[in-house]
């Protein structure tokens, strides 16, 4: 069976298997959405975000892009960001990356990569901020690691100073902002920030606040 058939026989089993475990579970989802979460992540196909969490339709709104980054600039994050904190009322925001990415391995990288080059620029603003904290990591998989703990960190900043997320605070809405880091070879998600809720703890913990 070709590939993208197997996918449309997967669905059909999952749709029973969900059917069969909860009778009226499409039926609530179909009647609205009240996510817990805004997801901020990766693109790589390696990072199940839903999966990996038990997250089931419903609880997760979701915005993927190459390195898990959040542009100040770029239209498309920000009206995720502000359609889930002003119209869902998202609790929790969390940036997801992940160890052995090839956005980072890109941007550590001398080769060039065309467009993406563009997309990368921040990452490698990173490289160039910690460039001796990285630089005293020898093991080239810690060092990949850390850039991505690194990377993790600035996006909270820049997401902390959007204005969608500084007006929620002002108004006292408390969106907690996480940062993960996904592990492929284990599975397992380490947190390298969480519960930050307003201007104070941001100031306190991310970078360039």
């Amino acid at each position: 069976m070709e590939s993208f058939k197997t996918l449309i026989e997967n669905n059909r089993a999952w749709a029973s298997e969900m059917l069969a475990q909860d009778p009226e579970f499409f039926k609530r989802t179909e009647s609205g959405q009240a996510p817990h979460f805004l997801m901020i992540g990766c693109s790589d196909s390696r990072v199940p975000l839903e999966r990996m969490t038990g997250a089931l339709p419903g609880d997760m709104f979701v915005h993927r892009n190459i390195g898990n980054q959040v542009w100040s600039m770029d239209v498309n994050i920000l009206s995720v960001l502000h359609y889930a904190i002003n119209v869902l009322d998202v609790p929790h925001v969390i940036v997801c990356g992940h160890d052995n990415c090839g956005a980072l391995k890109a941007a550590m990288g001398p080769a060039s990569n065309g467009v993406v080059d563009h997309w990368l620029s921040d990452i490698r603003n990173t490289l160039r901020w910690h460039k001796d904290e990285l630089e005293a990591v020898a093991d080239p998989k810690a060092k990949l690691a850390k850039l991505a703990e690194l990377n993790v960190m600035q996006q909270l900043g820049i997401l902390s100073r959007t204005p969608v997320i500084r007006d929620a605070w002002e108004r006292g809405k408390r969106p907690m902002l996480h940062g993960w880091v996904y592990d492929i070879s284990s599975g397992l998600i380490r947190v390298v920030a969480e519960q930050i809720d307003s201007e104070q703890k941001a100031a306190a913990v991310l970078p360039n606040n």
